[in-house]
């Protein structure tokens, strides 16, 4: 949506002027300035999901009876890793690159920053440290139960955008849509390798997941 294109001016515009208004709330608070301010400072470039990506690898324990790389196979306990790294870089050159090119949408207007904060020069649509942050989370949370964890801070990221005035709402919506969708294809083509770790509800299980035994029936 080009800066003053129609659809500036109708219902998106209302939209996202009303979410904006309830951030108004929120901001000035000590606290959530701090939270969210940081927030997006640690997630510029990915860094922090790229950071929980190499603590995923140093938290798993390779199996019983396998190499120490964590499989069989020299070097697969790094692939999860691998995976998110190059999962983040498609995420950056589709959203960053291709798509806030075609968009051009101007960000919100700027006031005083109680705190210092990166401001990028690109296209406010979509927001690209949403698209990174629910990619990293559909791509970190499979076969890890520490995934309420990675939700909240995703959701801390996505939420700091429209909280520091770097985006409109629609931005951050649109990313989370793009990045989640893009994480489950990336899943899908590149599943790991425990069929039995768990996964969050509502994120597609690997290939190869093998369904529940059914219990035998009872005896009478």
């Amino acid at each position: 949506m080009p800066a003053g294109s129609s659809q500036e001016h109708g219902p998106l515009r209302s939209f996202d002027a009303t979410c904006d208004r309830a951030f108004d709330r929120l901001r000035g608070l000590p606290t959530l300035q701090h939270l969210f301010y940081g927030a997006s400072a640690l997630a510029d470039h990915s860094a922090l999901w790229l950071a929980l990506g190499a603590l995923q690898v140093a938290r798993r324990r390779p199996a019983a009876g396998t190499s120490t790389s964590g499989s069989g196979v020299p070097g697969r306990r790094w692939a999860p890793l691998a995976r998110l790294a190059a999962g983040l870089a498609v995420e950056s050159a589709l959203v960053n690159g291709a798509i806030k090119s075609a968009v051009g949408r101007r960000r919100p207007p700027g006031g005083p920053s109680p705190l210092y904060l990166r401001t990028p020069r690109t296209s406010s649509f979509p927001s690209g440290h949403a698209s990174a942050a629910a990619c990293a989370f559909v791509l970190l949370s499979e076969g890890d139960r520490a995934w309420p964890a990675y939700l909240a801070l995703a959701g801390a990221v996505a939420a700091s955008r429209v909280y520091v005035g770097l985006h409109h709402t629609s931005d951050v919506l649109a990313g989370l849509a793009i990045g989640a969708a893009l994480g489950v294809v990336l899943r899908r083509l590149a599943p790991l390798d425990d069929p039995r770790a768990p996964h969050p509800p509502g994120l597609p299980p690997r290939a190869g997941r093998p369904a529940p035994e059914s219990s035998p029936p009872a005896r009478r």
